[in-house]
């Protein structure tokens, strides 16, 4: 008898190869048998007119102080993730000193938009260096899998204290140390090394995040030392202001270490076409033999605005400042009185020349009323510029108009990246392009004003059943892109496709009635922490090692999940492109 069978779905095995009908039977945590199972299952799914997929690896999440108290790690649970990857863009939770917790978060509150409030309730710091940190999280409770990579700004700032915070050079000694640290983390089972050289990453007091002008000699130290270990991924934002220099010596880590890369590729409406030039430099630099891709989100990195989120297009009036921190209930009340509101639309606020703030507040073409179910490639003539010159309305006052629905609890949506045309037709080139692969969802980060961790549901209906502005994608192939594919890219040999021998990580989909919920805010957070979730229907079942972890999206209380220490084999005798015979 086996552990589990699913019955009578059609299976996508995340290989990329065409659908078949099959039973898939599940024996202590591994697929044992794909095709007519005969013998009956302890548990069984009927999974008639539904799809199997593998569970869908995220490698690009920032749960690194959410892992330590919450095992199912929503909302990234909500859309099939089995495997989490934390620690990206430079930042996370450790190596850190005892007199340093309160900078750390301030930094990760800064850079990632987690409550400071939170984190300080949530974290026990019952770590110092990175391998204690590992430790802490194998001992916690988790329902899937996570791995965790060194974040460069924790490393730096306890390599080099002060120094390292105010962006001072890093000495040979300093280079040495850090390398040193990073082969201890990778030998302890750290997946990799991570980095941040973007002006739009700053902590609470808003300055810049500890690496942001981290020179050639200490990135270089440091993927050398990767090199000797023999172990780990490289994963990295940059801004690429100058591309060929910036990109030369990135390039020039994954010479010295001979590890892979992966690197945000964002279209930005100030630099339009830099993507396209970093894209340019990762094909020359995969054609020349090196292990590069560009990580991509599958639709616009979305800023949600709102009077119940973390911004809203008034935030720079004097006068809605005097209402900011009131209860929604006292703020709608406000905004509805004739003589408040008349004073607020009539103030011109002194906007900062060339933030992104500026940008948010003013620009009208790219705000959008976030439907239910959400539609994350809207019109241009949909915005709230058209709809203000359609109705000879002032903006602001059809933007105040927007957000009052639903007693203060309507949202906007500000695709902020990867919108510069008013479609994702820049963003299909960048998903389809050889050397590219899906991430940047940042599960747990964010936490106030983004809700991306959804992407991989929209990867499934927008991009597989819904989208009507441009052309769609094969299912088969999405499933790849975000199983076997992204498993891979992190060293996970192990997970990622449906076969014989391998890790019976897997996903039940209803995908006829797969849909996206609007997202909502929610104060679950430790203190009373505020977040936007996302759930979604369809999700039947979502396994994870052999066991139904999650029910319509919905924990179902088993807690299998493991830390990965190191990246992970293909299984002895496991025969990928044996499922259908």
């Amino acid at each position: 008898m086996y552990d589990l069978v699913i019955r009578g779905g059609t299976v996508y095995d995340g290989t990329g190869s065409a659908p078949f009908k099959a039973d898939i039977a599940v024996k202590d945590g591994l697929i044992a048998e794909i095709g007519e199972v005969a013998a009956r299952g302890k548990e069984e799914i009927d999974a008639a007119g539904q799809i199997v997929t593998p569970g869908f690896v995220d490698v690009h999440t920032h749960y690194d102080g959410q892992v330590t108290w919450d095992p199912y790690l929503q909302p990234s649970t909500f859309h099939g993730v089995t495997t989490a990857v934390m620690g990206n863009c430079g930042v996370g939770f450790a190596p850190c000193r005892p007199d340093r917790h309160d900078w750390l978060i301030g930094l990760m509150e800064g850079v990632e938009d987690i409550p400071g409030t939170a984190l300080v309730e949530g974290i026990k710091w019952n770590w110092e260096s990175f391998p204690e940190y590992m430790n802490a999280v194998e001992a916690s409770p988790l329902a899937l899998d996570v791995g965790l990579q060194v974040p460069h700004g924790a490393l730096r700032a306890y390599v080099m204290g002060e120094r390292g915070a105010r962006l001072e050079p890093a000495t040979a000694e300093d280079t040495a140390e850090m390398a040193r640290l990073v082969k201890e983390a990778l030998e302890a089972g750290a997946l990799g090394f991570s980095t941040s050289r973007t002006e739009k990453h700053r902590d609470k007091h808003g300055e810049h995040t500890p690496t942001y002008k981290a020179e050639q000699d200490e990135l270089h130290g440091i993927a050398k030392a990767m090199g000797e270990s023999g172990k780990g991924v490289l994963q990295l934002i940059a801004d690429f202001r100058d591309v060929d220099r910036e990109f030369a010596m990135l390039r020039g880590m994954v010479e010295i270490s001979g590890r892979p890369m992966s690197m945000t590729i964002e279209q930005d409406d100030r630099y339009p076409d830099t993507w396209k030039n970093v894209l340019r430099n990762i094909e020359e630099a995969a054609e020349a033999g090196l292990p590069v891709k560009g990580q991509v989100p599958p639709r616009p990195t979305g800023v949600l605005l709102g009077l119940s989120s973390s911004l809203n297009p008034f935030l720079m009036h004097q006068t809605f400042r005097e209402i900011w921190h009131a209860p929604l209930e006292k703020q709608v009340e406000a905004l509805r009185d004739p003589a408040f509101r008349a004073r607020l639309l009539a103030e011109e606020p002194d906007y900062p020349a060339g933030e992104i703030v500026t940008m948010l507040c003013t620009a009208y073409h790219k705000m959008y009323e976030l439907g239910d179910p959400p539609n994350y490639e809207p019109s241009p003539e949909d915005s709230v510029g058209a709809m203000a010159e359609r109705d000879g309305k002032p903006p602001r006052e059809v933007l105040l108009d927007l957000m009052l629905k639903r007693d203060g609890h309507a949202l906007l949506y500000f695709p902020l990246m990867n919108y510069t045309g008013g479609s994702l037709d820049d963003v299909y080139k960048m998903m389809t392009h050889k050397h590219t692969a899906f991430g940047l969802g940042d599960g747990g980060a964010h936490v106030g004003i983004l809700c991306d961790a959804s992407f991989p549901t929209t990867i499934l209906t927008h991009w597989g059943r819904d989208r009507t502005r441009g052309p769609k994608l094969p299912l088969e192939w999405l499933i790849n892109r975000q199983t076997q594919a992204n498993a891979e890219l992190v060293g996970l040999l192990d997970r990622g496709v449906l076969a014989p021998g391998m890790k019976a990580d897997i996903n039940v989909i209803d995908f006829d009635g797969l849909k996206l919920r609007a997202p909502e805010i929610v104060y679950d957070l430790p203190a009373g922490g505020k977040r936007l979730i996302q759930k979604a229907e369809g999700y039947t079942a979502t396994i994870i090692s052999g066991t139904i972890a999650f029910k319509n999206g919905e924990p179902t209380g088993a807690l299998v999940g493991k830390l990965l220490r190191g990246a992970k084999p293909r299984p002895q005798g496991a025969r990928i492109g044996a499922a259908a015979d």
